[in-house]
């Protein structure tokens, strides 16, 4: 596990880019058979990638969470956005499909993720955060039926923003946020913007009650996102690529524009 320090926006301003690249940018999210992780100093949430291929991938929690396991103290929130896979919590199995995600409460002990098809990977995009008492885990699903720990995503979740006339056409797709997936203090979600549109998240602001983390997804190779960050007098800028995730703390902006729509 990646642990970084948390940054102030006095020095912040005077970074470099290979600097700011190292301290907000994770480069590499999903590698074949590995568990990839970040831990932030900045709410200490971590981040990271699991894409088993041709293995199972178990979650253990490392020297760094001084934890018996890595859910003890932590809850953990998924989104699934390679082929479908499985995931398992305490030898019960979750069929994870393509854009599906999950909540996984505190006190979850065993857990592993696994793909069902080694040709098309699924890739398990994983938040965590710590957690002061435990809420249940459940499979979210964005269409079909709920059931026994699975929960569909409510239609006023999905909701759809901007205009290709403004070029931020966008549906934000909420998973895990209070009244559909409880959780201590974690939220996640999923914006996808329509052909023709390529700004995100505006107008640009900050806020101080909570960072983000943004992964950029859906980009050919040759594409990029232009990841814009800092104090508002004082902003700076990301090249990101596929499947790269950025660190945004609650002082700095955060938007982006992209040489073509992507997904965040």
């Amino acid at each position: 596990m990646e642990v970084r320090t948390a940054a102030s926006p006095k020095d912040v301003k005077h970074y470099t880019t290979e600097r700011l690249r190292e301290e907000f940018l994770i480069s590499s999210v999903f590698e074949k058979d590995e568990i990839k992780l970040v831990y932030s100093h900045i709410d200490r949430i971590i981040i990271g990638g699991a894409m088993p291929v041709s293995e199972t991938l178990h979650l253990t929690a490392g020297e760094e969470l001084r934890a018996e396991y890595f859910l003890e103290r932590r809850e953990m929130g998924v989104i699934n956005i390679g082929g479908a896979g499985i995931i398992t919590v305490d030898g019960r199995e979750y069929q994870v499909a393509s854009r599906d995600g999950m909540y996984l409460g505190m006190g979850g002990k065993d857990i592993s993720f696994a793909s069902r098809d080694a040709g098309n990977p699924a890739k398990f995009y994983l938040n965590s955060a710590p957690a002061h008492k435990t809420y249940p885990t459940v499979l979210i699903k964005r269409e079909g039926e709920a059931a026994e720990g699975v929960v569909i995503i409510r239609e006023e979740n999905k909701v759809r923003l901007g205009s290709l006339e403004e070029s931020n056409h966008r549906t934000i797709c909420k998973y895990i946020l209070p009244g559909q997936v409880e959780s201590c203090q974690l939220e996640m979600g999923m914006t996808s913007l329509e052909p023709g549109s390529v700004w995100n998240t505006m107008p640009c602001h900050t806020h101080d009650r909570r960072m983000e983390v943004y992964l950029y997804f859906d980009l050919p190779e040759e594409a990029f996102v232009m990841h814009y960050m800092g104090e508002g007098t004082q902003t700076r800028h990301l090249v990101v690529r596929n499947e790269q995730a950025v660190i945004s703390p609650s002082w700095s902006i955060h938007a982006g524009s992209g040489s073509r729509n992507y997904t965040f």
